[in-house]
């Protein structure tokens, strides 16, 4: 099988450096011209099956991805939505510097270590993202191809443990909005990963946006 799996497009908080987390931020006109961008490059894919986050921001990237004509295919699992920032959520990374820099230093440098303020742990996001991400894949033939949108630390989470990385190396590659890493193999525990952090439908080679609220 092939998964296609996504981050969601730009929003207003990740030009400004926010934290989201599970706040339901929707995509700025960016973002959307970046979703529909994907859904260009992706409009002559046989896509057999389509699963987003509930979250507007990775719904929405979804159903312009897929276009009008697909968009009813798509259905969503909550188990895919963005890492709970708790107390972080809305701010800056200045800001929290000021209230809780221990944590942020130890977020940027050993952030398999750190449990967010009324939030989640790396390894919480594993657990049920995996199990969200499995249920997708379930009953997928050779030749299917599965679409799954999603964020930016659940989608790091899942190469991770599909490259054999500790969680602790997330930071150790990209996830530009509506990337696509291309994932192919007989079952969700043998992948391979064929495509990492390809956003060449919006994006020249060396003109990746980056944003830190991560």
């Amino acid at each position: 099988m092939r998964i296609l799996l996504a981050r969601h497009g730009e929003t207003p908080w990740n030009a400004e450096g926010r934290y989201q987390g599970q706040i339901d931020i929707p995509l700025s006109h960016v973002g959307e011209a970046q979703a529909a961008a994907l859904g260009k490059r992706l409009r002559e894919v046989d896509i057999t099956r389509a699963v987003a986050s509930p979250l507007s921001r990775a719904r929405h990237t979804a159903e312009l991805a897929l276009g009008p004509e697909r968009a009813s295919m798509l259905t969503t699992d909550a188990d895919l939505q963005e890492i709970a920032h708790g107390e972080w959520e809305g701010l800056l990374a200045s800001e929290i510097n000021d209230k809780d820099p221990v944590r942020l230093r130890a977020w940027r440098e050993e952030p398999q270590t750190v449990l967010m303020p009324g939030g989640e742990s790396l390894d919480q996001v594993l657990e049920r993202s995996w199990r969200g991400f499995e249920r997708a894949t379930e009953g997928l033939g050779d030749h299917d191809t599965l679409l799954v949108v999603a964020h930016d630390a659940v989608n790091r989470v899942l190469l991770c443990r599909i490259l054999g990385l500790l969680i602790g190396k997330l930071w150790s590659f990209r996830q530009a909005p509506t990337t696509i890493n291309l994932l192919e193999g007989p079952d969700v525990n043998r992948l391979e990963v064929v495509r990492l952090n390809d956003c060449s439908h919006h994006t020249l080679f060396f003109g990746e946006a980056v944003h830190r609220a991560l």
